[in-house]
Order: C-alpha cells, then structure tokens, then sequence
C-alpha cells in the first residue's frame, strides 16, 4: 500500500507542476514570481517525498507492510472524519465558505475533542471571520459566499 500511496501521490504531483507550467512558474523581471510558484516548488517537494517513500517500501519492507492495511475499527474512524468533511465541501455551495467552516470546526470540537459549548463556538466562529477579514476585505481573495454574506452586503 505504501508503493501505490506514494505513486498516487507521484502522479498528483506531476499532474500539478504540468498545471503550473501553464500559469506560469519563473520570475517575472518588472513583477516579481509568477502565481504558479508556490504550487509547484509544493509539488515538487511532494514528487521528491513520493519517490523517497516508493524507494524505502520497495527496497526495504517492514513487517508493519505485511500485514492487513486497515482494521475495520480503523476504517470506521476514518468514515467518522471523511463523511462529515464531504458534507462540508458539498455545504460550502449553498451556505458559503466561512458559515460551513463556522459549523464544521464548532462540530468537530464538540464531537470529537470533547470541548465546551461555549469554546467550540468560540473557535468555530473566531476562525472563519478571522479568514474572511484576512481574505475578503486585507487580500481581496473572494471565497464563496452563501446567502448570510449576501444579507450583509458581501
């Protein structure tokens, strides 16, 4: 498994510095980097990890390789964070970005780091107004809105 998990990621990796190359990754004399430097010195570190972790499982295998790759207690954990992760991606269309983030971070603190009410709500609404002042009205980065950002005028 780790042999397919590191050429997945090989192959993300290569896929995303092709994309680079078509927004651009140099420098630009008069400006400065092209927006297509961060994402790919990203993927590059990502494709040199990848190639790193095929050559160690392919060359030298551990006894932890060899056995079963996922209890089902454990793949039942996994469906406890990935279930909830997809219903916030597919809330961020209808309820935008920082009300769907305000939710998930809040539940999340709730239900799995067993924290106070009052201190998940805290975070989970600090967090994402802290991201829209970053974002929205400091960087000019327009995220996706819903309708509570509409009925404020953003």
């Amino acid at each position: 498994m780790d042999i397919l998990v590191a050429l997945g990621l090989l192959v993300l990796a290569a896929v995303v510095m092709i994309e680079c190359g078509s927004i651009g990754y140099g420098w630009i004399e008069t400006e400065g980097p092209e927006p297509g430097i961060f994402p790919f010195i990203v993927a590059a570190l990502l494709a040199c990890a990848s190639i790193a972790n095929h050559t160690q499982a392919a060359l030298f295998p551990s006894n932890e390789q060899r056995e079963d790759f996922v209890s089902i207690t454990g793949l039942g954990r996994v469906a406890l964070v990935v279930v909830p992760l997809a219903v916030y991606i597919a809330g961020i269309g209808y309820i935008g970005i920082y009300v769907a983030s305000a939710l998930f971070i809040a539940i999340f603190m709730m239900a799995f780091g067993k924290m106070p009410v009052l201190r998940s709500l805290a975070v989970g609404t600090g967090v994402p107004l802290a991201l829209f002042f970053m974002f929205e009205l400091w960087f000019l980065v327009p995220l996706p809105k819903g309708p509570l950002e509409a009925m404020l005028g953003f």
